[in-house]
């Protein structure tokens, strides 16, 4: 097989599918897309000779590919690799359209001549890295979805390179493909971890050629509630308490340097996302970022002074404070006795040449929730650029890479042409 040609044709398909995730729906899957797409891998991953396959109400699809070991083999790991169905909302057309820029030769790169939108290389200045490649973007119009398609091509593409090749020895490997990863990891969460019973698992989640995650934030969402006193202004002195004047105060109580736009590397924050307010009641909604666990549960405490602190101010108004946690940092799930896949993924990009760019994701993956269930997940790349943007590009010769880091991973971890005592050196810093 042409790995290449099946990556790209397989990222075009998948890419046709509509996946948008509707943090509004209040159902999982919140689009019929994904449970589209997910029909569609099903369907795929039997013509694959995978077994055992299950597709959930909730779109949840997993399956097992048998392992195949000769007579004797000593026994492996069975490892898993996780992928998400939906694209993100970033307020632009839900529907993709990838186009194919062949053999990029510098500057600019228009997207859509019609509508005049391009990719300007004085604003993406590591464009320039990729002249004389060919490089996928979107029409311009939304998203590329490599943020997630680019990883579902690249697991496919995988097995099928293993069907296509009986000689290669692997064992038990098990894929999950999960709905809703983009508005709270709600696929992964509501995966059966019975059907997914693996040592140990990967996500190829994040962006180019090189990098791998094994820190993720710890992450919260929460609302602060305030139903305020109406009054009519002939007696409002005194007596009135504007919910839309409390929520402001709430704002203010917050450091303005450390939210999400002025933070960078580990550095966490808060940020408010949403303010619904009248004179009556208001809402205000935010998230919660930091690496650190014993720094997220300060901001927690901020917060909860900070409601506590306005309830006393006025205490006709009814102040409540919800915080639920969403998914957290994969770095303390990390064991002496399970570190192993992360061993391999390093050895992985070793033998086939790729530098290691390791990276504390400032965001989540899958791999983030899966981690506190006891299945270690670490995170690769994609290749692609510029994640939930309409700027967002994938050079195909990391496009191809990552998917050989894939097959690399395989091998390794079958015991193939090093042992595993040879890949449990400590590449992990």
């Amino acid at each position: 097989m042409n790995i290449r040609e099946s990556l790209i044709s397989r990222f075009t398909r998948y890419a046709a599918i509509s996946s948008q995730s509707d943090a509004g729906a209040g159902r999982v899957p919140s689009s019929e897309g994904q449970r589209k797409l997910a029909n569609l891998l099903a369907r795929e991953l039997k013509d694959l000779g995978l077994t055992d396959i299950y597709l959930s109400e909730q779109s949840v699809l997993t399956a097992r590919l048998p392992e195949n070991l000769p007579e004797g083999h000593p026994p492996v790991p069975k490892a898993g690799w996780v992928a998400h169905l939906d694209t993100v909302d970033a307020g632009a057309n839900p529907d993709i359209f990838p186009v194919l820029v062949v053999n990029y030769s510098g500057g600019d790169i228009c997207q859509n001549e019609e509508k005049g939108l391009v990719i300007r290389a004085a604003d993406h200045p590591e464009l320039a890295r990729y002249i004389g490649e060919d490089i996928l973007v979107s029409d311009g119009t939304s998203v590329l979805g490599a943020d997630n398609k680019a990883a579902i091509a690249n697991i496919m593409t995988a097995l099928q390179y293993l069907k296509e090749h009986p000689e290669f020895c692997h064992g038990e490997i098990y894929v999950a493909f999960t709905p809703d990863e983009e508005i709270g990891l709600l696929g992964a969460k509501a995966l059966e971890l019975s059907r997914f019973p693996v040592d140990f698992a990967y996500t190829i989640d994040c962006c180019e050629e090189g990098e791998l995650v094994c820190e993720t934030f710890n992450a919260a969402a929460g609302t602060l509630r305030i139903r305020g006193v109406n009054a009519h202004p002939m007696s409002a002195k005194g007596v009135m308490v504007n919910a839309a004047g409390v929520a402001v105060d709430f704002v203010s109580l917050l450091d303005p340097a450390a939210t999400m736009e002025n933070t960078e590397g580990r550095e966490g924050f808060i940020s408010v996302g949403s303010i619904s307010a009248t004179h009556g009641s208001a809402e205000v909604g935010f998230i919660i970022r930091d690496h650190d666990r014993e720094k997220f549960a300060q901001k927690k405490a901020l917060l909860k002074t900070a409601a506590d602190f306005l309830q006393a101010k006025y205490p006709k108004a009814e102040i409540s404070l919800e915080i639920a946690d969403t998914y957290a940092n994969i770095a303390d799930s990390i064991r002496a006795d399970n570190r192993v896949c992360i061993d391999y993924l390093y050895a992985a990009m070793e033998d086939l040449g790729i530098k290691p760019k390791p990276l504390a994701m400032r965001g989540g993956t899958d791999g983030s929730f899966l981690s506190t269930k006891g299945i270690l997940t670490p995170n690769y790349f994609t290749g692609a650029h510029n994640f939930h943007s309409l700027a967002e590009f994938l050079p195909v010769s990391a496009f191809e890479q990552s998917a050989r880091v894939t097959i690399k991973l395989m091998e390794l971890i079958s015991g193939g042409k090093k042992t595993v005592q040879q890949i449990t050196k400590p590449y992990f810093r």
